[in-house]
């Protein structure tokens, strides 16, 4: 940047005003808070559309009103008269005007702060898609990558007494973003999960975990505990109602413990959860956690010793009214009808959804497949694009690894099995293996479509392989998936993570008219039909989807910008047919 010219103005001349909000990434920042006291900032925010990212550009967060002589510049925002949005939610449905918007839109909100007591004060973003570039009084506190995951900023020096925070988020569609910028489903733009306020001491419990031990018979727990702000001392470990309390020694900010006991195991019949209490020195932490096994043997899936099927369905995060700011109530639905359906499990797809929902499956009783956006074409040979996968793994191991629900960490979904690719998920499948060695790790791999198998070099690095094939619907003939049945010897697990086809909510037709449907009931009929006379490896199934969906791609006449093949309608108030002929298949599975 050659800035020795007179008439040079970084705010409209420097092209390359992004880099130096890339210096700073707020990464692996996630702190164990399920039960910690938070106050909220969520609310009416002002906001703006910044189409040409004029924020960044001319740095309105330094609310510099005036020249070196005290004169007042002639400003292109005011905060404070903005127009008001609701945070959280997605922008694309709180005003007709940004339906379809992708860019930056700037976010800012005023709040007061006292001292009570605490040491550090941090903010937590639950979520904001995907670029979030945050200041906090005038300050430039870091910049997040990914739309999906949780991040945390200390903002303990910067805090005064009128506070201004102010987030830059962009949602445009990038090649090197993960997911980039070709996807399946709507790339809804916002801070779309809560934005709170934490107070903790100096030293705090940054993050706690605690799970049985692999093939402890059930009779040992291993706790660990990282600490911030401090490296050596003791920590303190209460489960009241297993007759548990035992001491943790801490050196270099770390601690694990492992101790015995015999825990009522958590179930998706019975899912008993423990409340745990953790304290070092002025923190204590809270959680509420069910223990659980589950582990492979052979081809099979065990959980607690015991062969399970899994009867799953795939769902978005996703609803009429709310998009990817889906509430708590939504969830508490998609479980019950879910259940409703007979399934124990639930693929959450295509990118980790909010951390509610896995708390609300450690109470219903819902298996869980967690997933990052690793989807299709990602840039595989760039390794800016690796960082941000792998941190948006770290982010959502770190988030929910207490919980008794979740059972497989998925690496990514339907990518070309080519030498980079290989090496980028692999890695993955690695770390999450490093990061967790209590849970199963997949991918959503496609059917190799010359030798008709299960063909994939990833295989070799997941637990449990996941295929997505839709004999039936995109590929009409449907003999050629028992021709994939029969050449296949994966020797390990294997879940049909995706198959279905179209249907446009009570359309009715023949089998043979598309988008009926009666044509979606055949193509399910003639799937279970395969499932009863599959291979011993077919370990569970989660059809392709639970919902209709909004997506831009799809633009027949029947689809009008939705994906449908769901099961439900997108309100869910209609259920079609294919719907009742998993809940048959299901319900006699059950007792198997």
């Amino acid at each position: 940047m050659d800035t020795k010219t007179g008439n040079f103005q970084e705010g409209i001349h420097f092209a390359g005003f992004e880099a130096q909000y890339r210096e700073k990434l707020i990464m692996d920042t996630v702190i164990t808070d399920y039960k910690r006291v938070k106050e909220s900032l969520s609310g009416s925010w002002n906001y703006a559309v910044d189409q040409y990212d004029t924020c960044l550009r001319a740095k309105w967060y330094e609310e510099n009103y005036e020249n070196d002589a005290g004169m007042p510049y002639p400003m292109d925002f005011s905060f404070d008269t903005w127009d008001t949005i609701k945070v959280p939610s997605v922008w694309n449905l709180q005003e007709e005007m940004l339906k379809l918007y992708e860019g930056t839109i700037v976010y800012t909100k005023t709040f007061k702060y006292t001292n009570h007591g605490e040491s550090r004060v941090f903010i937590k973003i639950g979520a904001s898609n995907y670029q979030t570039v945050v200041f906090v009084n005038k300050q430039f506190m870091g910049t997040h990558l990914g739309g999906d995951t949780p991040f945390f900023v200390e903002v303990t020096d910067v805090l005064e007494k009128d506070n201004r925070i102010v987030l830059a988020v962009n949602n445009t569609r990038r090649r090197t973003n993960v997911p980039c910028e070709n996807t399946d489903w709507f790339n809804y733009g916002g801070i779309h999960r809560d934005v709170e306020i934490m107070r903790l001491p100096k030293a705090f419990i940054q993050n706690f975990k605690i799970a049985l031990v692999p093939n402890s018979d059930f009779k040992k727990i291993k706790a660990a505990v990282y600490i911030n702000g401090a490296t050596n001392g003791t920590a303190k470990l209460h489960i009241s109602e297993l007759g548990v309390s035992t001491d943790i020694k801490i050196e270099g900010g770390k601690g694990i413990v492992i101790f015995d006991a015999a825990p009522m195991l958590w179930d998706v019949d019975n899912p008993k959860l423990y409340d745990i209490e953790v304290i070092f020195e002025d923190d204590m932490l809270k959680e509420r956690v069910g223990f659980r096994e589950i582990k492979t043997e052979g081809e099979n899936i065990l959980l607690n010793g015991n062969k399970i099927f899994l009867r799953g369905i795939c769902t978005h995060e996703e609803s009429v009214e709310n998009g990817r700011a889906i509430t708590e109530a939504e969830i508490r639905q998609n479980f019950m009808l879910a259940k409703e359906m007979n399934c124990n499990f639930m693929r959450l797809a295509h990118y980790p959804h909010t951390e509610k929902a896995a708390q609300i499956a450690d109470e219903t009783g819902i298996l869980l497949w967690e997933e990052i956006p690793v989807y299709w074409a990602i840039e595989f040979n760039h390794e800016p694009t690796y960082r941000d996968a792998e941190n948006q793994l770290i982010e959502l191991i770190s988030r929910d690894y207490n919980r008794a629900s979740v059972i497989i960490w998925s690496v990514g979904n339907e990518n070309a099995d080519t030498d980079d690719r290989l090496v980028f998920m692999s890695n993955l499948a690695k770390k999450a293996k490093a990061m967790d060695d209590t849970r199963l790790t997949s991918a959503a791999c496609l059917v190799d479509h010359f030798e008709y198998k299960i063909k994939d070099r990833l295989c070799e690095f997941v637990d449990v392989i996941g295929i997505n094939e839709y004999y039936g619907w995109y590929v009409p003939d449907f003999s050629k998936l028992m021709r994939v049945f029969k050449n296949s010897d994966p020797q390990k697990p294997v879940i049909i993570s995706e198959f279905g086809a179209c249907a446009m909510p009570k359309l009715r037709g023949t089998k043979d008219d598309m988008f009926t449907e009666d044509k979606q009931l055949h193509v399910f009929e003639q799937q279970i039909d395969a499932f009863k006379n599959g291979p011993s490896y077919l370990s569970g199934l989660s059809p392709w989807i639970f919902y209709d969906f909004r997506c831009p791609r799809r633009t027949h006449m029947h689809q009008k910008y939705y994906n449908r093949k769901g099961l439900l309608s997108p309100d869910k108030s209609h259920k079609k047919l294919a719907y009742y002929a998993m809940k048959e298949y299901y319900a006699s599975l059950v007792s198997k």
